[in-house]
């Protein structure tokens, strides 16, 4: 039973950062694609950022380019984002994805949320 775990989201002013984390349990973490999407009030999920497990390569939408961070640690099956920067528009609930395949990281945007098998219940961001 895959579960993921995440954490980290809260309220902050516009130029603060936070760091979101999702912890995985019952998957087979280093071979497969974890991503993060958001979904802001009236609007479809999105990609954000997503991370090869085995590779480490890493994908970021345009939007957050340079400012967020996406890692791993891959011993604590934990993948964590680092927001920097922030802005009113980065409101939105962030929801960690899995994916049983790693060749979903390499497909070009938009990210489709069907690609993802597993998903957590999402921790919410609040920017003002």
């Amino acid at each position: 039973h895959v579960q993921l775990v995440e954490s980290g989201g809260g309220s902050v002013q516009a130029g603060g950062s936070l760091r979101l984390s999702c912890a995985a349990s019952g998957y087979t973490y280093n071979r497969n694609c974890m991503a993060w999407f958001r979904q802001a009030p009236g609007k479809e999920r999105e990609g954000v950022a997503r991370i090869a497990t085995g590779s480490g390569n890493t994908y970021y939408a345009d939007s957050v380019k340079g400012r967020f961070t996406i890692s791993q640690d891959n011993a604590k099956k934990t993948m964590s984002l680092q927001m920097e920067s922030l802005k009113p528009e980065d409101t939105a609930i962030y929801y960690c994805a899995a994916s049983r395949y790693a060749w979903v990281c390499a497909l070009s945007p938009p990210w489709r949320v069907d690609d993802y098998q597993y998903w957590g219940e999402g921790t919410q961001v609040t920017v003002s």
